[in-house]
């Protein structure tokens, strides 16, 4: 057993392991921690490529593509370790990135994960869509980042390197107990891909437990890698799991209201994607919402589920208003610019 598992789910991803694989063994070469590639069915050389140049690499190998969540939630049940820290294939961590993230979980029993601060590997400077600094949402659901609301990223400063609890920590360099992480079910599987970690990271919050960013932990990422950003799927994922995610945490005398104004909000958004031209994003939106209609049923029995277990509802990680209508109509376009947020 370990104390902590390094975990990268791999799925056709040879090029990738080897540009990122020789970073990640080189810097997090710490006693008791293993690295381990969870291969999600690749058709592609990726384990062939592995076994032949980094025999010392443990490999778990899945009969079938589970995506994001049921890929990880399959690889971590045959790994024993105290922290398990899901990272992305396309992620180069930078020197002594693993300290600051096992001392934040050792130090305090509360926190139930973190994660480190993510920056572009394509532009260093600059944080990355995925994480940045730690992430949030807002009162409609829709995430944000310390350093990224919505497409607007800004450039590391070092204005967000004071370590601060957040609402979720990204599944590209995610780090959670082992034990939580299995008694709260794991990423929920029927999202596939996509707001699986923001949905975790929520029942877990609603337990008690906390979640923080350790900003003097840094790696970098490329993000869109096994999926671009402009991707329709992308959209599809994005929105559909966004309201099952609703359902299944919101407090009860918010979730109606809540549900009703963001179908109104979603629907400037395809009419958006509409007038823009965009008619694949438009139609995404739309088949979103009809197969969340279709697992509402299942949403609603999840939600029920869950509600026993709910000790804490009110979340001061959660922007109390809208930041879409902070970006587009106060034109705020920095999480520093954020008015009524007090998270200290």
């Amino acid at each position: 057993m370990s104390k902590t598992a390094v975990v990268i789910l791999n799925w056709n991803g040879r090029h990738l392991l080897e540009e990122f694989l020789p970073v990640v063994i080189q810097n997090s070469s710490h006693s008791d921690v293993e690295i381990i590639v969870a291969d999600n069915a690749s058709s592609d050389d990726s384990l062939a490529f592995i076994n032949d140049v980094f025999p010392f690499i443990r490999t778990i190998t899945l009969d079938k593509n589970y995506g994001f969540a049921g890929g990880y939630n399959k690889a971590l049940k045959e790994i024993d370790a105290d922290y398990f820290l899901l990272l992305n294939s396309d992620i180069a961590p930078e020197k002594g990135w693993l300290l600051p993230l096992i001392s934040a979980m050792d130090s305090d029993e509360k926190l139930a994960a973190c994660m480190p601060k993510i920056r572009a590997q394509k532009q260093p400077t600059m944080f990355e869509y995925a994480g940045a600094s730690g992430g949030y949402i807002d009162l409609f659901g829709y995430p944000f980042c310390r350093g990224r609301i919505l497409n607007e990223i800004e450039e590391d400063k070092g204005q967000y390197n004071e370590e601060l609890p957040v609402f979720w920590a990204t599944g590209a360099a995610l780090m959670i107990r082992a034990k939580l992480y299995h008694e709260v079910g794991g990423l929920d599987e029927s999202f596939f891909a996509h707001m699986e970690e923001i949905d975790l990271c929520w029942r877990i919050k609603n337990r008690g437990y906390d979640i923080k960013v350790c900003p003097k932990s840094e790696v970098l990422h490329v993000g869109g890698a096994t999926l671009d950003m402009q991707h329709p799927r992308k959209t599809f994922l994005n929105f559909r799991n966004n309201l099952v995610m609703l359902v299944k945490n919101l407090p009860s005398w918010k979730l109606f209201t809540i549900l009703f104004l963001r179908m109104i909000l979603d629907g400037v958004a395809a009419l958006h994607f509409l007038i823009k031209g965009e008619f694949r994003h438009f139609k995404a939106v739309f088949s979103a919402h009809m197969s969340f209609y279709s697992r509402l049923p299942q949403s609603i029995k999840k939600r029920r589920s869950l509600k026993p277990l709910r000790t804490h509802n009110n979340h001061k990680e959660i922007y109390p208003q809208s930041i879409i209508w902070a970006f587009y109509l106060k034109k705020l376009r920095r999480f520093s610019e954020l008015k009524h947020f007090h998270l200290k």
